[in-house]
């Protein structure tokens, strides 16, 4: 069984995706220091984490949101819930992002793993999927908005949908249609009891970066389904019977997929722009030895400006990342060729930049 979603690619959405390749192609061409890169990727993720949580009715604002981030004993009486799911969200956001830079294939088992995170924090053991009905009711009047799936056909819906991503991958069919169906398919199965919203966008995220349409990292697509939270649950409410089972399986998805793809292109465009500004003139190219580096590696380059040796610490911490992971990458990082052992103890090993990496040090 494979998923075979109903939609057609209209001029509309042709055109949406030549002005995200478009604004794509500036932004890998702008020259800008690690330093801006670090602080535009910073800024995104935080509006991210934030206007996803607000989107399920999160009460924090975005400098509270940015504070629980950056501190970690952050607190706000009353709101612990509130506290937590930023922290999560944060969290997954990371993770998506490492999972993404490793091209890892997505699967039911990442999905699972994925929303356990957003769900409950830092834990191994996936989420299970729902094995009662979860329906969807007006916060306001207590009308049902939407019935998911029956939980005994949760299984083969989310199998179908997977092997359907793999398929769509192996035909070429473009990331930011591909991102937009799974989103779409996601929430419509509704496989979780809660959680499921927040996922669906980082799935969307996933794909987005996985297959080159991050845009290192720049824009947040989150922001602007919560700016505009009518048009978004508008777009996704495809079938006029709020029924899964009444219509909705068999729906057309090219009104979906055409917002999606025109709000990508004007959030790509909206970061090109910024990109452009802060970066001076477009078009300028990098040299080969920065281009080849990841936004990960080039954040932890701007360390080497303080200081002529760095830690794993220095590394987890600057990044968000767990001492685990930042232990990982630097194993990498020293295989590539710009870091370098300087003390091989491990109690108090160190890392130097490459001499002619020093140039990139701002």
């Amino acid at each position: 069984m494979i998923w075979k979603p109903v939609y057609q690619l209209n001029h509309s959405i042709a055109r949406a995706l030549m002005d995200i390749e478009a604004a794509k192609a500036v932004v890998e061409k702008t020259p800008l220091s690690p330093a801006i890169q670090a602080e535009l990727r910073h800024k995104a993720r935080v509006r991210s984490t934030h206007y996803s949580t607000r989107i399920e009715g999160n009460r924090l604002t975005l400098k509270e949101a940015e504070k629980v981030i950056e501190q970690k004993k952050a607190h706000f009486h009353g709101r612990e819930r509130d506290v937590n799911e930023v922290r999560n969200y944060w969290d997954a956001l990371l993770r998506v992002e490492d999972l993404a830079a490793k091209k890892i294939d997505i699967s039911e088992d990442l999905i699972c793993r994925l929303h356990a995170l957003v769900e409950n924090g830092k834990r191994l053991k996936p989420s299970a999927y729902r094995d009662g009905q979860n329906v969807i009711r007006d916060a306001s009047s207590g009308g049902i908005v939407y019935l998911p799936p029956q939980a005994k056909d949760v299984t083969s819906l989310m199998s179908a949908m997977v092997r359907w991503v793999k398929e769509a991958e192996r035909e070429g069919i473009p990331p930011p249609i591909i991102a937009a169906l799974l989103h779409y398919q996601f929430v419509t199965i509704h496989p979780f009891y809660d959680g499921n919203g927040r996922t669906a966008r980082l799935l969307a995220t996933f794909i987005l970066q996985r297959d080159g349409y991050g845009l290192n990292g720049f824009f947040s697509l989150e922001e602007h389904h919560a700016r505009d939270l009518e048009g978004y649950y508008q777009a996704l409410a495809v079938h006029k019977h709020h029924n899964y089972y009444e219509g909705r399986a068999q729906a057309d998805l090219t009104a979906w997929v055409e917002y999606f793809a025109k709000l990508l292109a004007k959030v790509f465009q909206r970061a090109c722009d910024e990109a452009v500004r802060m970066g001076g003139k477009k078009g300028s190219l990098e040299p080969e030895e920065w281009r080849r580096l990841d936004h990960r590696a080039r954040t932890v380059i701007t360390l080497f400006a303080k200081k002529n040796r760095i830690t794993v610490k220095d590394i987890s911490e600057s990044l968000g990342l767990s001492d685990r992971m930042a232990r990982n990458l630097v194993k990498g990082w020293v295989k590539d060729g710009w870091l370098e052992v300087l003390n091989e103890s491990n109690r108090a090993r160190a890392y130097g930049l490459v001499k002619k990496y020093e140039r990139f040090v701002v």
